[in-house]
């Protein structure tokens, strides 16, 4: 009895096979190491095998000892080619049955059979069996003897076979080693896997139905959802000729070597695929965008306290303006007055201003780590751990020279006391010639008081006109209009050293947040980005791996 499952194909084998080489480049440190290397070993086994001969099909007979495997090859073959008996194991080495030799020999060598264990199948094609041209029947070591447990034969063989054939018999079908062991590890496989129910003749037509039913069921529950089931007899010959007549729907296709490799391909991406999110979820673009790039840089403006020293820049203008501009009469008074703020302890803005502007600018480590990690926590959203402790280590990279490099870059803009502006330096000169003015304005006013109004003395010849008391009117109208001129620069000039302190502020905030950006963009974003990019990559080869 024979249940055939359906086979399905797909195209692109090449172009799964780049994705998974990229992948296996780009997943170190994102992939489990196990993984890569399975995925590493699938690419050698798939660039080997497509190497060689497409015209022959490698079917591997698999089982436990007692199962009948060798008697079920012998009859299959036609031929007594490998040893049976009581003793077991019996098959100590693979052996080969091969039906068309031609471009057989390379691949049999990769498969490492010993020559003295190969056999030809040339003159079958005159007994009727030409559809069993092109195949290589394969009689592994028993998978459950002593022998096997340091020979990895039949292991290897199950690997790299194209079609695996699991003899089963009625006593042992359900033999938790070969179930736990192979045929769960093979779940998915179904187009390339057949079990075969051997010793048939010892059931009844009923427990046999019964044995394939619960054998079916069992296969099921363990991920074969299709699986193909043949019955045999190896001694008396009854279902044999079913199982040649599957080996040869299979073999005259010449698709086996590449429906086994595409089935490996499903289970590494079934695999693979945990380490992305979910199908549907956005993928991260791999350039970090405008807004995200500015709530970094003003993160980190906050950590280094720009704003702080704009503030302070705006301080520094004012009080060293008024070493500068407005009117030197009302600074004189102001140095008079006691000050309040003494008697508060608080020190001399002046010294503290200067003390502050003369130093560097300080970025705290801590603050500028969380500025960081608010950057990286919005990109990593829904990525799997080991990608989103990647964007991470990736932003941390240089994390540790970036407050130095932060303090250093500021330092350069933070405003300093020895500049002066041009322009303070003319209205100094000028407020100072009007004081002049005024003073020479008040000497006149007083001799002409003295000599022309008191009438004190007389002046020397030559200065008389400084003593007419006719002058005192135009003099003091003179004095009054300089002081008010005065008054009218300091208001002036104040009103101007607001406007320059706010752009002063305006200035060196731009500038610095220019180098917050430039650091941010070099330490941090550069390296995210890569990260991003290889994450993408990483996505795109996963999708084409799916095929």
């Amino acid at each position: 009895m024979t249940t055939v499952g359906t086979i399905q194909t797909r195209q692109g084998l090449g172009s799964r096979l780049a994705a998974l080489a990229r992948i296996v480049e780009l997943g170190p440190g994102r992939v489990e190491p196990k993984l890569l290397a399975e995925s590493g070993q699938l690419l050698l086994r798939a660039g080997d095998r497509l190497k060689l001969s497409s015209d022959h099909t490698v079917v591997a007979l698999a089982g436990g000892t007692g199962s009948g495997k060798s008697t079920l090859f012998n009859s299959v073959s036609g031929l007594e080619l490998s040893p049976t008996g009581v003793r077991r194991p019996t098959t100590a080495r693979t052996h080969a049955c091969v039906w068309g030799l031609d471009g057989a020999g390379p691949l049999l060598d990769w498969l490492q059979i010993q020559w003295r264990h190969r056999f030809a199948r040339a003159s079958a094609l005159d007994r009727g069996e030409s559809q069993l041209h092109g195949l290589i029947l394969l009689d592994l070591p028993d998978h459950d003897s002593i022998r096997a447990l340091t020979d990895t034969e039949a292991d290897r063989l199950i690997q790299v076979a194209d079609l695996v054939v699991w003899v089963l018999d009625p006593q042992k079908y359900a033999d938790a080693s070969t179930h736990r062991r192979y045929v769960t590890e093979l779940a998915g496989q179904d187009a390339v896997t057949i079990f075969v129910l051997n010793q048939a003749d010892r059931l009844e037509p009923e427990e046999l139905l019964e044995c394939v039913a619960d054998l079916e069921d069992l296969l099921r529950r363990e991920g074969v959802e299709k699986p193909i089931i043949v019955t045999t007899s190896a001694i008396t010959g009854k279902g044999v000729d079913g199982l040649k007549a599957v080996l040869a729907e299979t073999v005259v296709r010449r698709r086996a070597a590449v429906q086994r490799l595409e089935a490996d391909l499903d289970r590494l991406t079934l695999r693979l695929a945990k380490t992305m999110p979910a199908d549907g979820a956005p993928v991260p673009s791999a350039s970090i965008d405008d807004a995200r790039r500015i709530g970094l840089t003003d993160a980190l403006c906050d950590a280094v306290g720009v704003p702080a020293v704009g503030e302070a820049m705006e301080n520094v203008y004012g009080v060293r303006s008024m070493e500068w501009v407005g009117w030197p009469y009302t600074r004189w008074a102001a140095k008079l007055r006691p000050d309040p703020l003494n008697s508060l302890r608080l020190g001399d803005l002046r010294d503290e201003i200067r003390g502050f502007t003369g130093g560097s600018v300080s970025a705290q480590p801590a603050e500028v780590d969380n500025a960081v990690q608010a950057f990286t926590d919005g990109l990593t959203s829904g990525m799997h751990e080991a990608w989103r402790n990647g964007i991470k280590e990736a932003a941390r990279s240089r994390s540790l020279q970036l407050p130095q490099v932060l303090s250093e870059e500021l330092s350069e803009v933070a405003p300093r006391l020895d500049r002066v502006p041009g322009w303070w330096r003319l209205l100094l000169v000028w407020q100072y010639l009007l004081v002049l003015l005024s003073v020479a304005g008040l000497a006149w006013f007083g001799t002409a008081l003295v000599y022309g109004g008191f009438g004190a003395g007389t002046l020397p010849e030559g200065l008389t006109v400084f003593g007419e008391a006719s002058s005192l009117p135009w003099v003091g109208l003179m004095v009054l209009s300089v002081l008010g001129l005065g008054l009218l620069t300091a208001v002036a000039s104040r009103n101007f050293v607001a406007l320059g302190a706010g752009n002063e502020r305006d200035r060196l905030e731009r500038e610095m947040r220019r180098r917050v950006a430039g650091a941010a963009a070099t330490m941090v974003i550069e390296p995210v980005e890569r990260e991003l990019a290889r994450y993408n990559e990483f996505s795109s080869a996963v999708r084409g791996v799916r095929g």
